[in-house]
């Protein structure tokens, strides 16, 4: 989901030291004489240690010091909310490769549902794509291996792979009668970020489907290859964020940035001081006040949330499809000691409005929801996780009241291929006609 990139270096070390296993400074600055906090979290360790000494002494078999460590750290932040992850350096590299564009495997994004593993929503053009995976398909086995309470980076460490290399997994979806296997061969997954074609020669359609280090680039030039197609006539913009979980919290700033030239886009809360920011719009970069209409659903979340939640906001367009996942926590990404990294959350973020998105979502101007399959056969995917049903997630504690969020329309349209951009493409048609009536009055 959404990376704040920190700057710090989290020093870590695995010797046998209360300090460097946790990777902080107890007390905060603070002496630990006088405080009776700190001495509590001293005998805390102490049983840590008392454990660690008695595991390397009396267990079965020698155990492997650098192993329990991990362990230890993996397991402290599993205490924590389901987005924060201690990453191993295999497991850091990926990614780091990821958020670059790259990587080998087999194309889903996943969560972790009432300890199930869940797909969030495939990538287009995937293996996992071309076989069929749903969002809200369960994965309940990986290469026969149950997955249940298996731990998110576990799972990614078992999905991916060496391209040309086989996969097995098992999945549940509802309305089966049986589980189902599907064998996957792993490839390198190019994360294409940014997708876009002219619509009916004069509508531009510009799909997201992550946020990574160059998608506001590739996205300022798919839209001026737009208008250079359209010939300067183009009326409107279609931003499809569907099935787009999150990534870089800067490209989300700068991709919003690109339809207002003014106002608040987001707003950062943390603990500490440095935590708490503010992202403004600026008028350089702006593109021109074309019609805009934002289509999200249950697998929009995060950086997503960011941009639609501001559009929203500031009414710039229209929102349209169905409510997005709600992830409105920030992780900083630490590196630590021999290429291991540490993923925390350390903030929240709130819409212009002050909303907060944690557990919620955004709730779209006008519900659609998408056209059933044609052949009554084919099984239809369950409804798709959203982050009130993660184990442990961060309720909105800091956010102002809001009131109860009602869509201005519910659209029941009938089974077009894709009915949710086909009602954008209408809405962006009529705008003018709207516009007029509005001057009329």
């Amino acid at each position: 989901m959404s990376h704040w990139k920190g700057k710090k270096f989290l020093k870590i070390g695995l010797a046998v030291s209360l300090v460097f296993l946790l990777g902080i400074t107890l007390g905060l600055g603070q002496s630990r004489k006088g405080s009776a906090a700190n001495d509590s979290i001293y005998e805390d360790l102490k049983l840590f240690t008392d454990v660690f000494g008695i595991v390397q002494k009396e267990y079965v078999e020698a155990a492997k010091p650098k192993e329990m460590l991990y362990g230890a750290i993996k397991g402290m932040l599993e205490t924590l909310d389901p987005h924060s992850a201690f990453m191993p350096p295999e497991t850091y590299k990926e990614m780091q490769e990821e958020t670059r564009g790259r990587f080998e495997g087999i194309g889903i994004e996943i969560t972790n549902k009432d300890g199930v593993l869940t797909v969030v929503s495939p990538i287009e053009d995937t293996p996992a794509f071309k076989a069929g995976i749903l969002a809200g398909d369960q994965i309940v086995k990986i290469e026969g291996d149950v997955t249940k309470n298996m731990s998110l980076l576990d799972a990614v460490k078992r999905l991916r792979g060496p391209r040309g290399t086989k996969v097995t997994i098992t999945i549940m979806r509802e309305g089966a009668a049986k589980t189902q296997d599907v064998t996957l061969v792993r490839e390198v997954i190019p994360v294409r970020s940014v997708r876009y074609e002219l619509m009916d020669k004069y509508y531009g359609y510009v799909r997201l489907s992550q946020f990574q280090e160059k998608t506001d680039g590739d996205f300022e030039k798919a839209v001026r290859a737009l208008e250079a197609e359209s010939k300067g006539t183009l009326k409107g913009l279609i931003l499809d964020l569907r099935n787009n979980p999150g990534g870089l919290l800067d490209q989300a700033v700068k991709i919003t940035d690109r339809f207002l030239d003014s106002g608040l886009i987001v707003s950062v809360e943390g603990r500490r001081d440095e935590q708490k920011m503010k992202f403004y719009a600026h008028s350089q970069g702006t593109f021109p006040d074309y019609p805009l209409v934002v289509l999200i659903n249950g697998g929009s979340a995060s950086a997503s949330e960011i941009v639609a939640g501001a559009i929203q906001d500031h009414k710039r367009g229209v929102v349209i499809g169905t409510q997005s996942f709600g992830k409105g926590s920030v992780q900083t990404i630490f590196p630590l000691k021999e290429g291991a990294g540490l993923r925390l959350t350390t903030a929240r973020y709130f819409t212009p409005s002050g909303r907060s998105i944690q557990a919620k979502g955004i709730v779209p101007d006008i519900i659609v929801k998408p056209a059933k399959p044609e052949d009554e056969k084919e099984i239809v995917a369950p409804k798709m996780p959203s982050e009130k049903d993660l184990d442990r997630h961060l309720n909105d504690k800091g956010a102002p009241p809001a009131e109860k969020e009602k869509p201005k329309a519910e659209v029941k349209p009938k089974k077009p291929a894709d009915n949710q951009l086909d009602l954008g493409l209408d809405l962006l048609k009529s705008w003018g006609i709207f516009k007029s009536v509005a001057k009329g009055k």
